[in-house]
């Protein structure tokens, strides 16, 4: 296997193709999007992603786009479909976007010599690889799934702003099959990708699409039951969910990673895969309060914070946001914190300034009223009385302490990372920090080792 095309050039489809074509594959990206079909064809990154500008500089030579799919597809030796899936109304995912991909596969398949392997990293409920997509398939083609062409669902666990360390370091990989050939050519093209040896998982379709969404599930649990006891240590004095959280992470059956206490989780996978989860036990009649009432806690974290905010401001002090992306690192504000504080406190009449260091703040903010975008982050604090940090972004860390200060009233500081800490003793700023129970912080504790 030395040919490969993607389809699709948004955040994880340029990333991809790109880790292919770095790792020795001869890659042919496909988008509709002529713009970025000429941006990377120049070499210059189509999306905003950490270092793939300069991984795109690295491969020149064997990484080339096209809007042609048929030519792409048929000098190619397997073709992975990395489009959006758009959630539906009911909480499910729609194909609108992947069939005509499928399609145009097939179409071309039909003429091809040769065993082609199709794989699917879109996330899709469960039934859909087996059902509308291997359909589509072998209809346009006129040939039969797992004979004459494979098929295999294989969604990227990773995390934007980290897509190319994640997709080159996984945890596990995750590939649902048609037949057992078609699973090991993935799994080939896996090991000469990854620069690790991640456990493959292999298993028929609707695993693989149930294991997809439990995945993002359970991590969603996990961390709304860390902001659980955070807004409970924040009701009594003296307690720390920084403390209590990383007590429960040394235990082994739990574990530390996204157990921290913070603010609700957003994104374009967490929110989306918890619904969907619910939305297809609804379907076929089975039991999802779990993964309801998760959603359910996230949703009400914005309204609670708001309330929290509120504690701190008094006349027609304006409020200030620090990050509305959903993490650093990014650009995508798609169902932030941040985003979602500004536009639940400007529908309350309150003044608010915001800002982003990554984030399109005109597009995200659209014709909302009440919101004003700050030029820098010292600009967002010096026009406001209360300063909220939603998002850690690294240039909010390492701002000095005096831009936080204010010799008249101190300004309020409210830290939903715990990464300003340094704020605690600094005149002029009154440092809340979420998770902690009571308004006059103390250093943290640290654990011990007990021998």
């Amino acid at each position: 296997m030395k040919t490969i095309s993607v389809m699709g050039l948004g955040k994880l489809g340029a990333p991809l193709a790109a880790c292919f074509a770095a790792r020795g594959f001869r890659v042919t990206a496909v988008d509709v999007d002529k713009r970025k079909v000429d941006d990377l064809n120049q070499g210059v990154a189509p999306v905003s992603e950490p270092g793939l500008a300069e991984l795109i500089q690295e491969c020149q030579g064997s990484l080339s786009a096209t809007q042609d799919a048929e030519g792409a597809i048929r000098d190619s030796e397997a073709t992975f479909i990395v489009v959006s899936t758009p959630s539906e109304p009911n909480g499910g995912f729609s194909l609108r976007y992947v069939l005509p991909c499928v399609e145009a596969i097939g179409k071309t398949l039909r003429t091809k010599s040769g065993f082609h392997l199709v794989v699917l990293t879109s996330t899709v409920m469960p039934g859909s690889t087996g059902g509308d997509v291997r359909e589509a398939l072998e209809r346009a083609s006129g040939k039969t799934c797992g004979q004459h062409f494979g098929l295999c669902y294989s969604p990227e666990f990773i995390a934007l702003g980290s897509v190319i360390r994640d997709f080159y370091f996984p945890d596990f990989l995750l590939i649902g099959e048609s037949d057992e050939q078609s699973g090991e050519i993935l799994a080939e093209i896996y090991r000469r990708t990854c620069k690790n040896t991640p456990f493959v998982a292999r298993m028929n379709f609707i695993n693989a699409e149930i294991t997809k969404l439990a995945v993002n599930t359970y991590i969603t649990t996990k961390i709304s039951y860390a902001n659980m006891i955070a807004r409970l240590c924040e009701k009594l004095p003296g307690a720390d969910a920084n403390v209590v959280t990383n007590a429960l992470g040394l235990d082994s059956r739990i574990g530390p990673r996204y157990l921290k206490g913070a603010v609700s989780y957003g994104g374009p996978c967490f929110p989306r895969d918890n619904r969907a989860l619910a939305s297809l036990a609804a379907q076929v009649g089975a039991s999802s309060g779990l993964a309801e009432a998760t959603d359910l806690f996230n949703r009400a974290q914005v309204k609670s914070f708001a309330e929290f905010v509120k504690r701190y401001r008094s006349r027609d002090e304006t409020i200030g946001i620090l990050g509305l992306t959903y993490k650093p690192d990014t650009d995508v504000v798609e169902e932030s914190f941040g985003l979602l504080l500004a536009l639940e406190l400007a529908a309350a009449n309150f003044p608010v300034v915001v800002y982003d260091p990554g984030a399109d703040m005109a597009h995200a903010l659209g014709q909302t009223k009440g919101i004003q975008q700050a030029t820098s982050a010292q600009d967002c604090i010096s026009r406001s009385d209360i300063v909220v940090l939603a998002t850690p972004w690294q240039e909010f860390r390492e701002l000095p302490a005096d831009l936080w200060a204010r010799k008249r009233r101190p300004r309020a500081v409210i830290d939903c990372w715990g990464a300003l800490t340094g704020l605690r003793s600094v005149e002029g700023v009154r440092y809340v920090r979420l998770g902690f129970g009571g308004e006059a912080e103390k250093p943290l504790e640290t654990a011990s080792t007990v021998g």
